[in-house]
């Protein structure tokens, strides 16, 4: 079972990576959260890796942080709740604001995430209220932009919020309003549209 791989970005994307480790590159899922945190390709990075095994596919998900990676491992012990859930959540939202939702019965606030319905609100609610208030937020990561070319920025972040499960009508209409002039980077404009589709 992988559980940390180090190696060179030899591609990166805000839904994955390949990553070269000693000329094996593997394929690692991750959340906007990891993705705030890479270097550039090339770059040398070390993720906390959970394997997930099914009869179809063996996947990985890589996570920055063992914050993350607790955080996504918490989420996947809920009934209903797969890895690619698990992920489109930490995608939404941080673990410092999701552990607070969760420890306040927010059941509006996570609602709001695409695919976490009501009923899975309540339900992560109530198996992670407890546990979620346990967990360590301290090693909460600082995260640095990254600037890429401008014309490729609204592109990337369309795509990665078509990704997460909201309507194209709804992405176009949250980044209509914000600024994606020059030097605006896809991690600046993700978090300023995910905080409009979170309203």
């Amino acid at each position: 079972m992988i559980a940390l791989l180090t190696g060179q970005i030899a591609y990166k994307s805000p839904d994955h990576i390949i990553l070269d480790v000693n000329g094996v590159g593997y394929r690692v899922l991750i959340p906007f959260s990891t993705y705030y945190e890479l270097p550039e390709e090339g770059g040398v990075v070390t993720l906390h890796i959970h394997t997930s095994v099914r009869e179809d596919a063996i996947q990985l998900y890589g996570f920055r942080t063992r914050l993350e990676k607790s955080f996504f491992q918490l989420l996947i012990s809920v009934t209903g709740v797969g890895p690619k859930l698990a992920r489109d959540i930490l995608s939404n939202i941080q673990p410092g604001p999701l552990s607070q939702a969760l420890a306040q019965g927010d059941i509006h606030k996570l609602s709001t995430i695409p695919g976490i319905g009501k009923k899975t609100a309540e339900r992560l609610v109530l198996e992670l209220k407890e546990k979620a208030g346990k967990m360590d937020l301290s090693s909460l990561p600082v995260t640095e932009m990254r600037q890429i070319p401008d014309e490729d920025v609204a592109e990337d972040v369309i795509s990665a919020l078509l990704n997460l499960g909201y309507k194209e009508p709804q992405v176009r209409k949250a980044l209509a309003g914000l600024d994606a002039g020059s030097g605006v980077s896809v991690e600046g404009l993700l978090k300023q549209a995910l905080k409009i589709l979170m309203k």
